[in-house]
């Protein structure tokens, strides 16, 4: 699986800003809003564009739009930060929703919620997480869109753990990951260290320490 990691300022501040137990509820979804489009970006560069015919107000010019506007997938709760910040980069996306959650003392992701259209080939999907530990809820979330028939799929996520990129590179399905950074170790709750906690509970309002 090919991993790229956006190693660019401003996205290591929007970062930070996460991390930082200090950061409200508010300042920590501004941070990945902003950190998401800085990943959607960066994600998409070498997307197919089709030309066509416009006219500014001096001279005919050419235009461009994306050829195969992708379907953004944000998984359940986590992801629906991501959403707002991935549709405003691309409009013309459609969106499905994929809401899966992980229990905790087996650590295995269970599906709750399933919104996708039913035929995905030829489609261009791009999947929205925040966190990547396990790798087992993301994997989960590709399979259900595989099983689609969909062969085009870009994974987006703030933080990454190594367990959970082997897990998703093992599994056969193609993909690409855009990612902030790779933290080096998961902890006994195979929460990421140093991560930034849960990233669903920081946005809403939660707060635990791990």
């Amino acid at each position: 699986m090919d991993v790229k990691i956006v190693e660019h300022p401003l996205a290591a501040e929007r970062l930070t800003a996460m991390r930082d137990e200090r950061s409200d509820s508010p300042r920590f979804r501004a941070a990945l809003h902003e950190l998401t489009m800085m990943l959607v970006y960066e994600a998409t560069r070498d997307v197919a564009v089709t030309e066509y015919e416009i006219s500014t107000p001096v001279a005919p010019a050419k235009g461009y739009r994306l050829g195969n506007p992708p379907v953004l997938v944000p998984v359940l709760r986590a992801g629906l930060g991501m959403a707002d910040a991935a549709q405003a980069m691309i409009p013309d996306a459609s969106m499905g929703f994929v809401g899966l959650a992980r229990d905790e003392e087996t650590h295995e992701p269970y599906a709750y919620m399933e919104s996708l259209p039913d035929d995905l080939a030829g489609r261009h999907v791009i999947v929205l997480d925040p966190m990547v530990a396990t790798g087992g809820s993301l994997l989960r979330c590709c399979e259900m869109i595989a099983a689609r028939g969909c062969t085009d799929i870009d994974l987006i996520s703030v933080l990454c753990a190594p367990d959970g990129i082997q897990k998703l590179d093992a599994s056969g399905i193609a993909m690409t990951m855009t990612t902030a950074a790779i933290d080096p170790i998961l902890n006994d709750k195979a929460y990421i260290v140093p991560g930034l906690g849960d990233a669903g509970d920081r946005q809403f309002g939660a707060y635990r320490r791990f």
